[in-house]
């Protein structure tokens, strides 16, 4: 049994990693070798930084055929963080425009120039820091967790789903709702980090290692 975190040169590999073994004594490995990935029992979709980064390392590495495939066939549980996220979704609009892994329809949007909060503040780009996320719709990796419960988020695009079944928690930001968790089948996918979202977060990785979808 073994969780592989792909590697793709982008990423928060090593904090996923020792966060992933603190929860669970199946072996984790950090990888970019497509028979590793492909003998894996669960993946890991990581990322961050500049999303045009993220998609050109995923192609220049020779994993972007794989990850496509290994999502169409929802061959076996996965699970996005951050960028990886937001990869899933059809088109995202940061660098002018990138295309994505079209796993998902949807797109990634920029946070608003201007945006306020309830009190008429203005909002810091990026979204950094803890926040709540609303549970929209029941999720094996919800379990133990309660609604409302507070994440670890460093963003400055969010998601916007264009299904809500796919949409599994929201958070918001000033005005906008951001759809912090999607998936379908055997994907999950988080804007947060539960790598770095404490107790929470630590349910939520030991929630997606005992998930059987």
């Amino acid at each position: 049994m073994t969780i592989a975190v792909i590697d793709y040169g982008m990423g928060n590999l090593h904090s996923v990693a020792k966060a992933l073994e603190h929860v669970t004594y199946e072996r984790v490995v950090i990888t970019r070798d497509p028979r590793r990935i492909r003998g894996a029992t669960r993946l890991i979709l990581p990322g961050q930084g500049a999303i045009r980064d993220c998609m050109s390392e995923l192609e220049r590495s020779d994993l972007k055929g794989l990850v496509q495939e290994l999502l169409r066939n929802a061959a076996k549980p996965l699970l996005g963080i951050c960028v990886g996220q937001q990869m899933l979704l059809e088109y995202s609009e940061e660098n002018e425009g990138v295309e994505c892994l079209c796993y998902l329809p949807g797109r990634v949007k920029r946070f608003p120039d201007g945006a306020t909060d309830d009190s008429g503040k203005r909002l810091k780009v990026p979204h950094m820091g803890w926040n709540q996320v609303r549970q929209r719709h029941d999720h094996p990796l919800w379990q133990g967790i309660e609604d409302d419960a507070r994440f670890y988020f460093v963003h400055s695009y969010y998601v916007q789903a264009a299904r809500d079944a796919t949409v599994f928690g929201t958070t918001r930001y000033g005005e906008i709702e951001a759809h912090a968790a999607i998936g379908r089948d055997t994907v999950f996918a988080t804007q947060f980090h539960p790598e770095k979202s404490a107790n929470a977060g630590l349910r939520l990785l030991e929630n997606f290692v005992n998930w059987a979808p």
